[in-house]
């Protein structure tokens, strides 16, 4: 879900964040969707087919009803059949679907594995640690040790009517199995604490 840089609005972020606002966060992830692990019968996907969007309403191709929806909550997924296999389907509230190289945000900008976040109030360019998970159950501590061992950068904000204050989502990159949102990667922290990093 621009990742741009560093201490000055971190700190300016932070100079309006008292710390008690730090604490009680929902952390929730997201994800590029795969299409070999969906299913469903295949949908006529229209959109921009070059990333300066000379057409907004080309034909993309027919792609399973599943990875469309899963792109649609996630904001990317990359494509494995047909002529843009190995091309990423991204999309965004404002935009809708595009093709491209990489998977990105709604403002461009390459996601990047354990690194990119998404938050509203927070300025693009803050950086944050997950210090605290909250309240998980016994077999998250592995994947909370995963996630409190990286550096977040604030990206993008939430589709509007998805976030809100306290709401940190973390990208965690392609899926890697079917089920993917039953795996020990697909985490939901509740009462979590972050810090900035200045």
């Amino acid at each position: 879900m621009g990742l741009l840089a560093v201490s000055v609005l971190a700190a300016g972020c932070e100079a309006n964040f008292g710390a008690d606002e730090w604490a009680d966060w929902t952390v929730t992830v997201n994800y590029t969707a795969v299409e070999s692990y969906h299913d469903g019968p295949r949908e006529p996907v229209r959109g921009c087919a070059d990333a300066d969007c000379t057409d907004p309403d080309a034909e993309i191709g027919l792609l399973p009803s599943d990875f469309i929806a899963a792109v649609r909550e996630e904001g990317t997924g990359r494509i494995t059949s047909g002529a843009h296999a190995g091309t990423y389907l991204n999309w965004s509230y404002d935009t809708g679907f595009w093709l491209d190289s990489a998977p990105r945000d709604a403002a461009g900008d390459i996601l990047r594995p354990f690194q990119s976040a998404a938050a509203d109030g927070l300025d693009p360019g803050t950086r944050l640690r997950l210090t605290d998970c909250g309240i998980i159950d016994p077999e998250a501590a592995d994947a909370c040790a995963r996630f409190r061992s990286a550096e977040w950068f604030v990206g993008d904000e939430f589709i509007p009517g998805f976030g809100g204050p306290h709401h940190l989502d973390l990208y965690v990159g392609e899926e890697n199995a079917p089920d993917f949102t039953d795996t020990a990667d697909f985490v939901l922290f509740a009462g979590a604490t972050v810090e900035p990093v200045v």
